[in-house]
């Protein structure tokens, strides 16, 4: 059985969309970048920590599948993750506003015996903002627990003038690439 190491409800939101039966296990994991980590380095690693973790965690459950991700936005070799606050926030979105950044989001599946990964890359471009622009969405609440400040399913659509990737994938979870992924553990979708 797949089990899905997060708390997220957009990746929950998206393996249902997908008609993937999962149970979860909830995983403590510190999401700190080594010094000098490449930014593909760090989220890879973070997912497949919270993969390993889940199984460490189900380690009573015969046949347990772990889907472990993580997803980052990237700009100038800074991880942005989660603002701390809405000041950090609005710092975000300011470095973020007229830009293109990079966002990474790694998938791990980890079984007793078995562990692989897909990595996705996507480049959005956010038009420039006004900091009525900035003020409005932080107020909104929208970017708080969420990577770079922003969702990109959410009101900060209209921000976005163009992305070249996987739009599931800036929310959380490449469905091409995670499908494809679970198919070679048995798991369809």
């Amino acid at each position: 059985m797949l089990y899905l190491a997060s708390q997220s409800p957009r990746r929950r939101q998206l393996l249902e969309q997908i008609g993937v039966n999962y149970g979860t296990v909830n995983v403590d994991v510190p999401e700190v970048r080594a010094p000098g980590e490449p930014p593909e380095d760090y989220v890879s690693r973070v997912a497949r920590e919270k993969a390993g973790a889940g199984l460490l965690a189900l380690s009573g459950v015969k046949a347990a599948i772990v889907l472990g991700a993580d997803t980052e936005v990237v700009l100038d070799d800074d991880v942005f993750g989660k603002p701390r606050d809405a000041a950090h926030a609005a710092a975000m979105l300011q470095r973020l506003s007229g830009r293109t950044h990079r966002v990474i989001c790694a998938v791990w599946c980890v079984s007793a015996g078995r562990e692989e990964h897909v990595l996705n890359l996507s480049d959005v471009t956010i038009a420039p903002l006004s900091r009525e622009d900035i003020a409005g969405y932080v107020a909104s609440g929208e970017p708080m627990g969420r990577a770079g400040a922003y969702a990109i399913q959410g009101r900060a659509a209209a921000f976005i003038s163009k992305l070249r990737g996987s739009y599931t994938g800036v929310m959380g979870l490449p469905l091409f690439e995670t499908a494809t992924l679970l198919r070679r553990f048995g798991i369809s979708a």
